[in-house]
């Protein structure tokens, strides 16, 4: 098969597939290397970036998936009359936080960060399906393991987990034994009292 055509067949599989589809399978599928896969999907993706066309190609962690672009979220809300979802909490982000940069964790570990029961919060973030079950711990009570999606990915645009921002060793942390340390940056708190 030529190059052209074996663009076309990527695309192809790209669109009837309708969720990521890794490397790997599409390296089998095509019976070429993965490099090669990666090559026509870059060539894909160009010739998308070069006619100003309303899909893209992303990819999450070793999967790839046909999307469109953030900039039609509108137009494609209003043609499939979608309702608007409400967005996150500041509780569910704290949590999301949480297990996005420890994962997998427990509920009892977010428990323990956070200060607070986090049960109803990882409930919904698992209905949003952005965090999902990873199996259990092997201690007494076998307490389930959290970790993100690949819908966690997608929503935050991230390819893989290291392209999360640094965490910032300014903002209060977790000791061992889990009291949460003060620490107040004399700045910020300046800062405020000026405003």
């Amino acid at each position: 098969m030529k190059t052209k055509e074996l663009i076309s067949a990527v695309e192809a599989v790209l669109f009837a597939a309708g969720e990521p589809i890794s490397i790997d399978r599409l390296s089998q599928v095509f019976e070429i290397s993965s490099e090669k896969v990666e090559n026509l999907i870059d060539k894909l993706q160009d010739g998308y970036n070069e006619d100003g066309r309303g899909i893209e190609i992303v990819r999450l962690e070793n999967t790839y998936q046909l999307t469109t672009k953030k900039q039609y979220a509108e137009y494609i809300k209003k043609a499939f009359d979608m309702r608007r979802r409400t967005p996150l909490s500041p509780a569910a982000l704290e949590v999301l936080a949480v297990i996005s940069y420890n994962q997998p964790v427990t509920k009892a570990f977010i428990e323990q960060v956070r200060g607070v029961d986090c049960s109803g919060v990882v409930s919904t973030l698992i209905e949003k399906g952005l965090v999902e079950e990873r199996g259990r711990l092997e201690l007494p009570g076998r307490p389930l393991l959290y970790g993100t999606t690949k819908n966690f990915l997608r929503c935050f645009s991230l390819s893989d987990l290291n392209e999360l921002p640094p965490i910032d060793n300014n903002r209060p942390e977790v000791d061992e034994v889990g009291e949460q340390l003060a620490i107040v940056d004399e700045d910020e708190h300046n800062a405020g009292d000026s405003e």
